[in-house]
């Protein structure tokens, strides 16, 4: 088990469908959460720390699903 960092940067206007997509997902896995407010040219970032076996078949699964964004990853620590 691993704890993993997705740092996650949306269009503003887009973020709600995304992320109800993306918590579908992840559900239960969620350590912790941050939601920063968007920038001057209307990005938003969102911060999430889930506990995860496999962090490289996660993030592919989660760039289909987040098209018009961007996604990185960084592994916290291992249980």
């Amino acid at each position: 088990m691993k704890i993993v960092e997705l740092d996650i940067k949306l269009p503003y206007k887009g973020r709600g469908t995304v992320l109800s997509r993306l918590y579908d997902r992840i559900q239960g896995r969620i350590r912790d959460i941050h939601f920063l407010p968007p920038n001057a040219e209307g990005i938003s970032e969102v911060r999430v720390e889930i506990v995860e076996d496999n962090p490289a078949g996660l993030l592919s699964e989660l760039k289909k699903a987040i098209k018009n964004g961007k996604i990185n990853f960084r592994v916290l620590s291992e249980i």
